[in-house]
């Protein structure tokens, strides 16, 4: 088994897919507890890996009293690790076995009572399809229903159906304003304002081309009808009755007659909804004005779990997992995730007081334990980065595909028995309590992670007051995706000792000087590695997006370097 020419972080075999079926179950119990209960012996590692997979778990009622009556509550639903949810008694189904019948059995009763939290959830149950096709349009009647209660990740998950045009009629501006909303932004606020004023500029011109096309279709048809009408009415004035030609043009100008009337009412269309888009927002000229300096305090405790401060704005405290397989024990050895692996550890601990935990050639059980434990580590306003450099593949699965991290110990495909699947990864991050979450792919497939839309952002903060966009981002839930790939291979090599991605990545934030955002971030380095992949014959381009299902609430991720 060989790397070719291009050194792509994937399998020799060219990032090799196929469909793995999981059978159906009904409600398990599944035990994990500190010894098998069968032999008595230490659970072994397939034991402890099943106990980490986040689950829906059925909590049973618990005893109440009122006065005198003492009475049994509902059970409630909640997301935990098989482990936990076994541990309180909880009831679940297997993760491998879940299907949307079964999960909905745990949330629905609670959505139905008016749970906005469980509306979403069963949202994304649909969304998802969970071993059927997704139902958008029942996924959108959930998000709708907890959107009306103000639930951010409702409005959020619905903004991005209407992006999409899933289950509802495409809307941007519609998306835009539910985004909007899910930020707590006021309409009158300058970073939506030029955001909505932009995308109602393209959607403007986008639909005055589209009435112009329609118009110059209709002027062509009928000077068409107004010839075919002269040769009836020439033929007619020669013949006493109606010839087979004359019938034949008589059938083609109906025929032209009924084209028109159909592209006049799809003219109309367009101009109705030409005349439905708003005149662009009035913008505020007083904007609040930056702090003289934004330098990151410390108190003199640990350094690394510090909360970084900028005047009265909590950054929280930084992490990193950093995750770099280069040795693999049954797949091609790649060179640079290494080398990746390390600079970027450093330049984070050094430059941005990031506490980083280093896995170099981990295999599938320390790369989900690793995940599995931050769960205790991580406080309401903590920070989240995790990297993977590596192998990736994917799973065919009908019309969407699920992405997987190749630990060193991962077989060859078919066999992803080792295989560490994107559902763990983004299962435990709407478990973390972490307030912001950017994970960075550099591996094939790496966007897999994620099937939301590269959504519309309100614009970036170099483009709007930075101050501002903070305050507004920084209270809100983030769970991000920065991919080198996209659903695409990537290239190992390339970077000068790194990959190209990671190269960007790593200079990029070695010499930055001030508050960066995670679009801030992808904008300095999607034009560079595209064309470094260029210049070493490979069409690579890295992608941005939110990852659904985890918690997003439209906020944002900050690289905030130490006092220079």
């Amino acid at each position: 088994m060989k790397l070719n020419h291009f050194g792509i972080r994937s399998l020799a075999t060219g990032c090799l897919a196929r469909w793995s079926a999981a059978g159906f179950a009904g409600l398990l119990l599944s035990a994990c507890t500190a010894t098998n209960p069968q032999t008595g012996s230490a659970p072994s590692q397939e034991e402890l890996i099943s106990g980490m997979h986040v689950v829906d778990c059925l909590l049973p009622g618990q005893v109440r009293s009122l006065g005198n009556q003492t009475y049994l509550t509902a059970r409630r639903p909640i997301k935990t690790t098989a482990s936990d949810c076994n541990i309180r008694g909880g009831e679940y189904v297997a993760y491998d076995r879940a299907d949307y019948k079964s999960a909905l059995r745990v949330w629905m009763p609670a959505a139905k009572a008016g749970d906005a939290e469980a509306q979403v959830n069963v949202g994304e149950i649909f969304e998802k399809g969970l071993g059927t096709e997704p139902n958008y349009e029942a996924a959108a009647i959930w998000y709708q229903k907890a959107a009306d209660q103000g639930n951010e990740r409702g409005l959020f998950n619905l903004g991005t159906l209407y992006e999409q045009g899933l289950g509802v009629e495409a809307n941007k501006l519609k998306a835009l304003n539910l985004y909007r909303q899910a930020w707590g932004l006021p309409e009158d606020s300058v970073i939506f304002q030029e955001t909505a004023r932009q995308e109602q500029e393209a959607l403007r011109a986008s639909l005055q081309q589209e009435l112009s096309a329609k118009e110059t279709q209709v002027r062509l048809l009928k000077k068409q009808i107004d010839s075919l009408q002269q040769k009836l009415k020439s033929a007619g004035n020669q013949a006493s009755s109606e010839s087979t030609a004359q019938r034949d043009l008589r059938v083609e100008l109906e025929s032209l007659q009924q084209l028109v009337a159909s592209l006049q009412s799809s003219q109309q269309e367009v101009a109705t909804q030409l005349a439905a888009i708003p005149e662009g927002p009035k913008l505020r000229t007083a904007t609040a004005t930056r702090p003289s300096a934004m330098v990151a305090t410390k108190s003199s405790t640990t350094e690394a779990v510090t909360p970084l401060m900028i005047g009265d704005l909590n950054f929280g405290r930084y992490y990193a997992l950093i995750i770099g397989n280069r040795q693999y024990q049954s797949l091609t050895n790649l060179d640079t995730p290494w080398n990746d692996a390390r600079e970027l550890g450093r330049i984070l601990k050094d430059m941005y007081g990031f506490q980083v935990e280093m896995l170099l050639d981990a295999d599938r059980f320390s790369i989900m334990k690793s995940i599995n434990d931050l769960h205790e580590k991580l406080g309401p306003n903590d920070n989240l980065l995790i990297y993977y450099a590596g192998h990736g593949n994917l799973i065919d699965v009908g019309d969407r595909n699920t992405g997987y991290w190749l630990p060193v110990n991962a077989d060859p495909p078919p066999n992803d028995a080792f295989w560490v699947p994107n559902e763990f990864v983004t299962n435990h991050l709407g478990r973390l309590e972490a307030k912001r979450v950017l994970v960075v792919a550099d591996s094939c497939y790496g966007g897999l992670l994620s099937n939301s839309p590269g959504h519309l952002f309100f614009g970036n903060s170099a483009k709007t007051n930075k101050l501002e966009y903070i305050r507004y981002k920084l209270p809100r839930k983030s769970r991000l995706l920065l991919s080198s790939g996209g659903d695409k291979p990537v290239i190992d090599s390339g970077g000068q000792g790194h990959s190209v991605f990671a190269r960007e990545l790593i200079e990029t934030l070695r010499n930055n000087t001030e508050v960066l955002s995670a679009p801030d971030l992808f904008s300095a380095i999607k034009q560079p590695v595209a064309s470094r992949a260029l210049a070493n014959n490979f069409k690579q381009e890295p992608v941005y997006k939110s990852i659904k299902g985890a918690g997003h609430e439209v906020g944002d991720f900050f690289f905030v370097p130490r006092a220079q």
